[in-house]
């Protein structure tokens, strides 16, 4: 393996590896919230068109390299697109308490329980 080469190769694993916990966090947590529509839409439609010019080129790590941000940008903007109006699921401890999600966007009062906090009740002081 040549120099330029193995550079590729080592900048594509660290690259990649740079955005697995951008990933992993979106997936946990799913608050995107802070993602920017207008930059998750061009940066898939960016990949798309650099798809152009990066499968022209002989195979190698910049194929790996570039299906890699094709896949994160994929997921962003999924993930954004699922989660921006209704929020991420309510958590196991929330369901527990009996609060139900059904006609309530996150945050909002269901039976007086929050959803984001199930501890606090309507018209309580803290």
């Amino acid at each position: 393996m040549n120099l330029p080469v193995l550079a590729g190769t080592v900048s594509t694993v660290l690259f990649a590896a740079g955005m697995f916990p951008m990933l992993l966090k979106a997936a946990r947590t799913k608050d995107l919230a802070s993602y920017s529509l207008g930059n998750l839409v061009l940066s898939n439609l960016a990949n798309a068109v650099h798809s152009i010019y990066v499968f022209n080129l002989p195979a190698g790590p910049i194929w790996v390299l570039h299906l890699a941000y094709v896949l994160a940008s994929a997921l962003m903007l999924a993930g954004w697109l699922r989660y921006r109006e209704t929020g991420h699921e309510p958590a196991a401890s929330t369901m527990a308490a009996g609060t139900t999600a059904e006609g309530a966007s996150a945050g909002s009062p269901a039976g007086g329980v929050s959803l984001k906090n199930p501890l606090a009740i309507k018209g309580a002081r803290p």
